[in-house]
């Protein structure tokens, strides 16, 4: 039962720890080689990872998405998607692919004359399933070396931990007041009842022996 409860607690917590890494802002530094716009057919396991359209274009099947290819510093390519996130899930409140589609454009740059950006996206890249991550912003940046701090992961990440340290420590308090007793509580009846029954019996034992 113990590997039960370790195991389902494991499966628990991973679950959570993949909603927040494809949930939360990330920042790649890379140089953007092209952008494009593309017909995407969605099917019901990927449309998840794709945003809701807007009222505009109610089609859930397919659409056309634009497109952001780029290079990381090491050579390995990376491609990202530009949609709007409106008012859905997550909370990114994009209204801009417009501009950013022009930001991206006017990136653009060669191998022999690099301009480096930083991408603030969010999401996975899985060339099986066909999933991209979202771009929400681009700022120029000095060279492939810079390192951009995450503020945004770590102010959240701060927020989430103070709050489930509040909603913790307030079950322990109300665990200790109100469920332990409760369970002491019954505890203790169970051991009267097991007591009872333990003398009803070695009665009936004495009264069998005297027969």
């Amino acid at each position: 039962m113990g590997y039960v409860r370790w195991g389902l607690t494991l499966v628990f917590w991973g679950l959570i720890a993949a909603f927040l890494h494809y949930t939360l802002p990330q920042n790649d530094i890379v140089r953007i080689v092209n952008t494009y716009e593309e017909r995407q057919e969605l099917n019901d396991w990927t449309r998840l990872f794709w945003s809701r359209p807007d009222a505009q274009t109610q089609n859930l099947t397919n659409r056309d998405v634009q497109f952001i290819q780029a290079v990381r510093p090491n050579g390995d390519a990376i491609v990202y998607r530009n949609e709007d996130t409106g008012w859905s899930w997550p909370p990114y409140f994009k209204f801009d692919t417009a501009n950013l589609y022009t930001e991206a454009n006017d990136a653009i740059s060669t191998k022999d004359t690099p301009e480096w950006v930083a991408v603030r996206h969010y999401g996975w890249r899985n060339q099986f399933l066909s999933i991209f991550p979202n771009a929400v912003s681009l700022k120029p940046v000095a060279g492939p070396d810079v390192k951009v701090t995450n503020w945004h992961s770590i102010i959240i990440l701060i927020v989430l931990a103070a709050l489930f340290w509040a909603i913790y420590v307030r079950w322990r308090r109300f665990k200790a007041r109100r469920v332990d007793p409760l369970v002491e509580d019954v505890e203790d009846n169970l051991f009267a009842v097991g007591d009872a029954v333990s003398e009803r019996k070695a009665s009936l034992m004495r009264w069998f022996k005297k027969k």
